[in-house]
């Protein structure tokens, strides 16, 4: 099954767990949209700084902490993910409640970890 993820908090830069996530997932050849503050590229992954309305993303996995996300919710509840993940530092019981209701999944999980044990 396809899993396109949108890396909302991407980042250029390598010591950035947003950046480790992005070039594990395409490692894993697993299709990435990433959002983040600056413009640039992972790999050959386009970090866009405006909210697209992207189809068919499976998963967001997040990488903002809970105050930052605010502005998120509506956007990513339009996408309709299966699930949102919730690194570590991002847990945001509010807006899991506000996903829940919308019937979407969440998981506060690590990206990085999921991938490394095959349960992504």
């Amino acid at each position: 099954m396809k899993k396109t993820t949108l890396v909302i908090g991407a980042s250029v830069k390598p010591e950035r767990y947003s950046n480790k996530a992005i070039k594990r997932l395409r490692s894993k050849t697993i299709e990435v949209k990433a959002i983040g503050l600056r413009a640039g590229n992972v790999l050959d992954v386009a970090i866009d700084t405006e909210l697209k309305l992207y189809k068919d993303i499976h998963t967001v996995t997040l990488y903002l902490n809970p105050s930052r996300q605010k502005q998120y919710y509506n956007y990513i509840i339009g996408l309709q993910p299966k699930r949102v993940i919730f690194n570590p530092g991002t847990e945001n019981f509010e807006f899991i409640k506000l996903l829940r209701k919308e019937n979407i999944e969440t998981e506060v999980a690590c990206t990085l970890v999921l991938l490394g044990i095959d349960q992504y």
